[in-house]
């Protein structure tokens, strides 16, 4: 009976050891996101909701980021293997050859605006020569914008002072002598406006209608590694997507959660975004050609490079689009 009981007591073990020595060997899938930034609420959704545990994925948040080329560093040290970001710091970091990482899905469209103060005299784009304009980042979505606007109103760039700002500090700047104006992700523009602090020159959409603008990436590493894993990452995706976009009370109020801000200020900010998991072709090519133009890239073959850096397979496995 002894025996019996030691043998039986030593096949537990073993079958114990390989079990926990199994999963010891798979770790965590490390995500990052960038602060208060409700582009990327469908990655706030899929953890409230518990769509990640539901596929059975272990996720953790590694990293909260205050602008997008801060996350691409993370990346270029592998401290993360998927993220929310930024498509044009995306794109600017891999063609610099600074991360290696793949957009296997769209995360949004829109959702950018660019704020004078509430009594400011400026008006129009052109009112801005001679002014200080802050942005997140160089590089990033609304740099980008920024520019484009610049363009489309013929200006010329170097006849505005651009700063980089941190978007928490941008409404406090604005209508001072810091700053004339800033461009700035939802939900910022919305809490310039329900502070009556600052009122809306342009909206991203103004600039470029139906743009893309965050996109869900993966490490290249990490896709070639775990691919069933990244597949099962953009399920939670779509799905969280599809749920934010049928049921925005309950996003609503995960939006407050994540960013500490009231609900009129939510409400509005989210009615200037397009929640979206269909990867934009054209849209990344615009991003190339104008990023290359700006001399932050040098690509010398966009098409191939689209072609490379989206990864649209996962997706279109998963929508059959």
């Amino acid at each position: 009976m002894g025996l019996r009981f030691l043998s039986c007591f030593f096949c537990l073990f073993v079958v114990s050891v390989l079990y926990h020595t199994a999963f010891a060997d798979q770790k965590p899938i490390r995500i990052g996101y960038l602060q208060n930034d409700i582009h990327q609420l469908a990655c706030w959704v899929a953890i409230e909701k518990g769509f990640y545990r539901a596929e059975g994925l272990d996720v953790q948040v590694a990293g909260i980021f205050k602008a997008g080329p801060e996350e691409m560093s993370a990346f270029a040290a592998r401290a993360l293997d998927m993220g929310y970001v930024g498509e044009a710091p995306a794109t600017t970091a891999v063609a610099n050859g600074v991360a290696r990482v793949s957009v296997v899905a769209q995360v949004n469209t829109e959702g950018s605006g660019l704020m004078v103060g509430k009594n400011s005299a400026v008006h129009h784009v052109k009112d801005l020569v001679g002014k200080i304009v802050a942005v997140p980042g160089h590089s990033t979505v609304q740099d980008f914008l920024l520019k484009k606007a610049f363009l489309k109103s013929e200006v010329d760039q170097k006849s505005v002072r651009i700063i980089v700002l941190k978007p928490p500090e941008m409404i406090g700047a604005s209508g001072t002598d810091q700053i004339s104006a800033f461009i700035a992700w939802e939900p910022y523009p919305a809490k310039a406006i329900t502070m009556g602090a600052g009122r809306l020159l342009l909206s991203s959409r103004d600039i470029w209608r139906d743009h893309p603008c965050c996109v869900l990436v993966a490490d290249d590493r990490f896709i070639a590694e775990r691919p069933d894993d990244v597949r099962a990452m953009v399920r939670v995706h779509v799905r969280a997507t599809d749920y934010l976009n049928a049921d925005t009370g309950e996003a609503l109020r995960i939006a407050v959660k994540y960013t500490g801000m009231d609900d009129e200020t939510l409400r509005l900010a989210m009615r200037n975004v397009r929640y979206t998991y269909e990867i934009s072709r054209e849209g990344e090519l615009e991003y190339v050609r104008f990023l290359s133009g700006l001399r932050y890239i040098n690509v010398s073959d966009p098409e191939s490079f689209v072609n490379r850096f989206l990864q649209g397979v996962f997706l279109k496995e998963i929508t059959g689009r």
